[in-house]
């Protein structure tokens, strides 16, 4: 995901230290039930799509501005999916952010999908039963937006 201006800013200002941040995971299916995903250029992995909320920017709205720009299809978010608090993560920068994570799920509308942007290096519908390698939380958040019912949370301890 590609560091937005205004977090450039703000690490400016903090450097390394721990930030708190939104960010908004966009799990989107085809009328085939098959979901999206991209091959991310950072990691070479494959990956639901995410991103960073511009500041004042809607949960629903980031997603579907994040899966027009990384894959030029065009999508309407349906539900929130989960709410997670994630892992702090340390960058090879050294910059340190934690991301409170909002999983939306969308339905593709439009768009034919390809590579629209410098953030993936593939991106392809896949069927649920045959996905490519992914890390266990994001065949979770595959998993739970293809369930019906409430959004799924972490419970208090």
């Amino acid at each position: 995901m590609a560091t937005p201006d205004f977090i450039r800013s703000i690490r400016a200002e903090i450097g390394h230290q721990p930030l708190w941040l939104p960010g908004v995971t966009a799990v989107v299916f085809d009328d085939a039930r098959r979901v999206l995903l991209g091959r991310r250029a950072d990691t070479g992995a494959w990956a639901v799509l995410a991103g960073i909320p511009e500041p004042g920017e809607q949960p629903a709205e980031c997603a579907v501005r994040e899966v027009f720009e990384e894959t030029a299809v065009r999508c309407v978010a349906e539900r929130i999916v989960t709410v997670r608090a994630l892992p702090a993560q340390t960058y090879p920068n050294g910059d340190v952010c934690q991301f409170m994570d909002i999983t939306v799920r969308c339905r593709a509308i439009d768009g034919d999908a390809r590579v629209n942007d410098d953030e993936s290096l593939e991106v392809g519908w896949f069927a649920t039963d045959r996905l490519p390698e992914l890390p266990d939380f994001e065949r979770f958040r595959i998993t739970e937006a293809l369930r019906e019912g409430p959004a799924w949370f972490e419970p208090a301890h």
